[in-house]
């Protein structure tokens, strides 16, 4: 009973650092990309800065879609389910 106390502790605090880290990443995403945008007002007519924010902004979705679980391909719990099969499938 321990050992599952422990586990469940540790997808837990994984899952809580997953999160922190995606919004780390959002406000830094938010505070580059209005500095370049800035930049770019004060330089330039061409709108260059949607290339970096467009591109960021696909990395920042991927994170967004792994710390929040979020998986519309292989569906909530696939992985949970998918490690459980095999767990099965290799006792003696």
């Amino acid at each position: 009973m321990e050992n599952i106390t422990e586990y469940k502790y540790k997808k837990a605090k994984e899952k809580v650092e997953n999160i922190k880290g995606f919004y780390s990443h959002l406000v830094i995403y938010i505070v580059v990309i209005s500095g370049l945008a800035y930049l770019n007002f004060l330089t330039s007519t061409f709108a260059w800065v949607l290339f970096p924010a467009i591109g960021w902004g696909i990395g920042l979705t991927g994170h967004w879609m792994n710390a929040f679980e979020f998986n519309p391909i292989m569906g909530k719990d696939w992985e949970e389910r998918k490690i459980k099969e095999l767990m099965e499938k290799d006792q003696f």
